[in-house]
């Protein structure tokens, strides 16, 4: 940790998996008491969780670009090109302070800070949450001082189109202070699950949750079979009624299944946790990991390069989680293991311990600590 206050300036958008890691470490910035600033698109989720955060906020007008229209590449340059002499600009004149140290956490919008940024001389880093590197990355990857991974996949093709001298270092995906403080205690209390009980959360993530609701509604009766098993399912904002609706549950059912679009409280509920059935998101791996929780990951099959499943190898190689490909999981294996790990506290125990032994709470920290070494 260093004495010297630093300004920070962070780009991070589009998608929660971007932003909340990128929220994570501006947490574990502002509390050693450095400045963070931070750029996106105002009409995008980072527009609105970034000043909920209390950070401050800079707009970065930037268009993507289609690959199958290829003529959509040429205004895109022209308003990235744009967007960056406007930062350059606006660093030396004072109307945004000027950082010491830049950070993209992966999205298109990162170009104009990082272009900037390079261009004033100052230190450059990244951070790739997933693994399979996004094209924004391996454009920025030459300008970088600093790589960091969130999952350890991404190391060789990060390497390709790193400079020489850039320095590439598995930090893990940092997760929100908001998450690392769950409670066991509060989280049952609020779903009103007894402390003895046995409870299973699922959650699909953003990038689908359909078959896993269908596989669910198919297990109904014999997981309710077991005795003391509350589950709580989150089935995504788009799948709620569906899932309902083939659910059915009576209304002695719905007292030990509870069903929700989405979960607010995150911390607090995968913490009550005893066994978790996920996509496997970056974040949400990264999520799981921190506090610990036995996990069952089923990888959404459409990601790009099917990085869920690489990203579900943090923890299946420790020993913390087990893994089915979403087309396994209509088939018997599936169940019986679902069943065993729900009746096998000590199995549950084992997987707990090798998830603690990742230390991924501690990610935030190291990369603000890495951050800290390039200022």
């Amino acid at each position: 940790m260093t004495d010297k206050k630093l300004t920070v300036a962070i780009a991070a958008g589009g998608t929660a998996g971007h932003v909340n890691p990128a929220l994570a470490l501006a947490d574990a910035l502002r509390d050693r008491g450095h400045e963070v600033h931070f750029f996106g698109e105002t009409r995008r989720l980072e527009g609105t969780l970034v000043p909920q955060a209390g950070f401050p906020f800079h707009p970065i007008h930037v268009t993507g670009f289609d690959r199958q229209r290829p003529w959509t590449l040429v205004p895109a340059l022209v308003r990235l090109a744009k967007e960056e002499r406007r930062l350059v600009r606006e660093f030396k004149n004072g109307s945004i302070p000027m950082p010491d140290v830049a950070i993209g956490f992966g999205a298109y919008l990162e170009l104009p800070l990082v272009r900037a940024a390079a261009k004033l001389g100052i230190p450059v880093a990244l951070h790739e949450q997933n693994s399979v590197s996004g094209l924004a990355n391996k454009q920025s990857a030459k300008l970088a001082s600093l790589i960091a991974m969130g999952q350890p996949g991404a190391e060789d093709v990060l390497r390709s189109h790193a400079g020489a001298n850039t320095r590439i270092e598995f930090t893990g995906n940092p997760v929100r202070t908001s998450v690392l403080n769950g409670n066991r205690a509060q989280g049952r209390a609020a779903l009103g699950i007894p402390e003895d009980a046995t409870m299973l959360l699922v959650f699909g993530g953003s990038l689908g949750a359909k078959h896993l609701n269908e596989r669910l509604a198919t297990l109904k009766d014999e997981l309710l079979g077991v005795e003391g098993l509350h589950v709580v399912h989150s089935t995504g904002k788009g799948g709620y009624e569906d899932a309902c609706a083939a659910l059915n549950l009576t209304e002695d059912e719905a007292k030990r299944w509870r069903v929700c679009d989405y979960i607010d409280n995150m911390g607090d509920v995968l913490s009550a946790a005893d066994l978790v059935l996920s996509r496997a998101g970056a974040s949400s791996v990264a999520e799981i990991a921190a506090l610990a929780v036995p996990a069952v990951l089923v990888p959404y099959p459409f990601a790009t390069a099917d990085h869920q499943t690489t990203n579900a190898r943090l923890l299946t190689d420790a020993g913390a989680a087990v893994v089915f490909a979403d087309a396994d999981i209509d088939d018997d294996d599936f169940k019986q293991e679902l069943m065993d790990l729900l009746q096998n506290p000590a199995r549950r125990a084992a997987m707990h311990e090798a998830a603690r032994g990742l230390a991924q709470d501690k990610a935030a920290d190291r990369l603000a600590d890495l951050l800290e070494g390039l200022a």
